[in-house]
């Protein structure tokens, strides 16, 4: 692909971004230009919007304390995962957008939800003790029958309640068939919950018995035999990592770990918008100041690398949408420094072509040059970024997450655009015309 090839691509997969990024001002222009001049131009769709964080959208951190003191360490944080799962589900089903939820600390965990409404409600549903519960089908008796006929309103879930509940379970783990050597659960219950799942299991063969955390059914096996022993296994076409999630449901409803909320913090939506119009003005200013001084100092690769760090933006934020990344404070900071990332690698790269330019060298040897005697330079800076961005990611909590994943993929995307897009636009002006006018580099 010759140079002018990857300018059209560049300019077409940048127009492409832009729709996707900020479809709202393509489509105030396409309006324009339609009223302007009589034009059907279609509109671009609005495929997905940017995920806002807790202090940008507005909504509650809430912080719980999970007390483990009946658990063996050697199983607290299997009970803290858990829970974890629990609340996670709970939340989901309160209907909030992209919750946080996080383990901090061993014993507690970190909730936040944005755009949550009824903050009362939300931490009533979360506070509560996960309830496991094992059910069996009901029989359509001819009660049940004459009270559908006469329109009655019944319970609609079609299994019934035991008295085998979570108190009578002693544990569940993942193993595997001596045979097949296929993922199953197996499960081991009290003296209490033997007798009783003795009698549920003889009453029910070839029927299904339904396991219930919460009110929902996690797993509805069906009893192929009487099991009088307290040691059952659940089989099925699982994978490994989805008979690991069923052992550690089935015992975070087991495990008697109640959770008592330490901490409230409620953001009001009002002030997550101006947080957000502040930090996109903060952007918008030190965009604007850079871009000053690389055209004021570098004179046409400064331009030219003002161009290549508008697509390095829009690549950013299309990634940014698609992974999708929650965007926070700390995350929109995180996007900002690695702005400043890849303008340092454009001065490294000018840098080092001015030195060559001074020495004699024509334009087509100083661009070479630059490129090649600042990429170790370039590279050294970038993985040392990267490397401490990957630590902040998987040793800190959320808003320091946020701000490390932002940098981390934001450094990334600094080295294509410093290689690719800025050389790309270099090579247009490298012609014998411009030998004589090397005052503009």
């Amino acid at each position: 692909m010759n140079n002018s090839h990857k300018i059209f691509a560049i300019v077409a997969v940048s127009i492409l971004l832009l729709a996707f990024v900020y479809p709202q001002g393509v489509n105030r222009a396409i309006d324009f230009f339609n009223k302007k001049m009589s034009l059907d131009l279609p509109k671009v769709a609005v495929l997905r919007p940017f995920q806002l964080g807790l202090d940008l959208l507005g909504g509650t951190h809430l912080v719980y304390e999970a007390d483990l003191s009946k658990i063996d360490s050697a199983e607290k944080d299997s009970a803290m995962e858990g829970i974890r799962d629990v609340v996670e589900r709970r939340v989901n089903f309160f209907g909030v957008s992209e919750p946080v939820i996080q383990i901090s600390e061993g014993n507690r965990l970190v909730v936040d939800l944005a755009g949550i409404k009824d903050v009362s409600q939300a931490i009533e549903l979360i506070g509560e003790t996960p309830l496991l519960e094992f059910k069996e089908e009901i029989s359509q008796t001819d009660d049940i029958i004459q009270a559908q006929s006469q329109g009655k309103r019944l319970d609609e879930s079609p299994f019934k309640s035991t008295g085998l509940n979570g108190s009578h379970l002693k544990r569940a783990q993942l193993t595997f068939d001596s045979r097949t050597y296929s993922p199953e659960v197996s499960l081991e219950l009290t003296d209490a919950g033997a007798k009783l799942f003795g009698e549920i299991t003889k009453r029910n063969i070839g029927k299904r018995v339904a396991i219930y955390l919460d009110g929902f059914p996690i797993s509805i096996p069906i009893v192929q035999s009487e099991i009088a022993d307290g040691k059952a296994v659940i089989s099925g076409r699982f994978t490994p990592t989805e008979a690991k999630m069923l052992a550690t449901r089935l015992n975070s409803g087991a495990l008697p770990v109640p959770i008592k909320l330490v901490s409230q913090q409620t953001v009001g939506a009002s002030l997550g918008i101006e947080s957000l119009t502040k930090s996109l003005k903060a952007g918008l200013y030190g965009f604007i100041s850079v871009a000053l001084f690389m055209i004021l100092y570098y004179r046409l690769p400064g331009a030219l690398a003002v161009a290549a760090l508008a697509v390095y933006v829009l690549v950013v934020l299309a990634v940014y949408k698609l992974i999708p990344v929650t965007l926070g404070l700390a995350g929109i900071a995180g996007f900002i420094l690695s702005m400043g990332m890849a303008v340092d690698a454009n001065v490294l790269i000018f840098s080092r072509m001015r030195e060559e330019l001074k020495a004699g060298k024509s334009l087509s040897q100083a661009v070479s040059e630059g490129f090649s005697r600042a990429w170790l330079s370039i590279r050294d800076s970038h993985i040392t970024t990267l490397i401490g961005a990957l630590i902040l990611y998987m040793f800190t909590s959320s808003i320091v997450k946020g701000f490390a994943l932002t940098l981390g993929i934001g450094v990334v995307m600094s080295l294509v655009s410093a290689l690719f897009v800025t050389r790309s636009f270099l090579m247009i002006f490298i012609r014998p015309r411009f030998e004589s006018k090397k005052w503009l580099f």
